[in-house]
């Protein structure tokens, strides 16, 4: 059992982490190993968003510090919190190949999301769904590949017309 000072610590570490992130994720850990937790957490942290276990009661108060309304007790189970300066989709993606990884066994649940610069929830199928997209380099490339393809194919076709 924490004692009230070390409570206070605890939310100012994490209110100093929500106040420097754009995005915030909340999951569902229950069920999940020790080293599944430690791979989750290594992937976040490559990031730069640490994935913190916070207790509902202590997570209010964060976002209340920050002027947010928003009631974790809402949520069944045990909260873990991805605080991360990156946007939702990157965010999201990454904690959804995570979860993805554990999809059979129905561990590592999404339960929402919070954009923190406009103070909004997100649900969970939205975050669900930002984290299905592919990401911003793909899409990148994809765009290029459909810019270039009438380019490429005009060359082709003034290639074999020069040939004959």
């Amino acid at each position: 059992m924490k004692s009230k000072l070390q409570k206070k610590e605890a939310v100012g570490v994490n209110a100093k982490d929500l106040a420097a992130s754009r995005t915030v994720i909340i999951t569902d850990f229950t069920g999940l190993s020790v080293n599944e937790l430690s791979v989750l957490r290594r992937t976040l942290k490559a990031m730069g968003a640490p994935y913190r276990v916070v207790k509902k009661r202590l997570l209010k108060f964060v976002f209340e510090t920050e002027g947010m309304a928003f009631n974790p007790k809402d949520f069944a189970g045990q909260t873990g919190v991805v605080f991360s300066p990156k946007d939702m989709v990157e965010t999201a993606n990454a904690v959804y190949q995570v979860a993805k990884l554990h999809e059979k066994r129905g561990f590592l649940k999404i339960l929402g999301g919070f954009d923190v610069s406009a103070k909004q929830f997100i649900s969970a199928a939205d975050v669900t769904a930002m984290g299905k997209l592919p990401g911003r380099q793909v899409l990148l490339g994809q765009l290029v590949g459909m810019l270039a393809s009438p380019i490429r194919q005009f060359v082709f076709v003034l290639d074999q017309k020069s040939k004959q």
